[in-house]
């Protein structure tokens, strides 16, 4: 127990920190550091950043992939977003029965409907539609919207057909 008396500063006296690195614990079990060398930043390798090349490439892709989506008309986009996002529902079901697939399909596709809503919501900005308007048309248009199965479904039905039609023709 610390006992303190009123006094002046100087002859106030506190008992000395203990040493010791390791903080007091309730952990009585064993521990175990792990010491490793410290790497020079000169020696120091990196495998997860990319390239400063490789990222000048992506941005340009990404770029032109911009200006593809730019050059088209408001309609167009809706229809492609349509689209995209019937091609993510198969990419979902096609995990959920544990099919083969490219996962990294989820966040490109992902990310072209993003550049595209995005493009498509600077249009509404340049023609001076507010946000709640904006949310409105939004409601609106998917109302509107008439489902249909994405191409990746119909190119599969086809060639279902196309087989059908070969095993009943021999």
């Amino acid at each position: 127990m610390l006992s303190v008396s009123i006094a002046s500063p100087a002859t106030l006296t506190l008992p000395p920190k203990p040493k010791s690195s390791i903080p007091k614990t309730s952990f009585t079990g064993v521990r175990i550091q792990h010491l490793c060398p410290q790497r020079l930043p000169s020696q120091a390798t990196c495998f997860w950043q990319p390239s400063p090349s490789s990222s000048v490439v992506m941005m340009a892709k990404r770029e032109e992939e911009m200006k593809e989506i730019r050059a088209k008309t408001t309609e167009e986009i809706n229809d492609e977003v349509v689209e995209l996002k019937g091609e993510l529902l198969m990419l979902r079901l096609q995990k959920s029965v544990r099919n083969e697939f490219k996962s990294s399909e989820f966040g490109r596709m992902r990310k072209r409907i993003a550049r595209m809503l995005t493009v498509k919501r600077e249009r509404e900005l340049e023609e001076g539609i507010n946000k709640r308007l904006s949310r409105k048309l939004d409601r609106q248009w998917k109302k509107s919207i008439v489902v249909k199965p994405p191409p990746s479904l119909i190119k599969l039905r086809e060639q279902e057909a196309a087989e059908e039609a070969e095993k009943s023709a021999a």
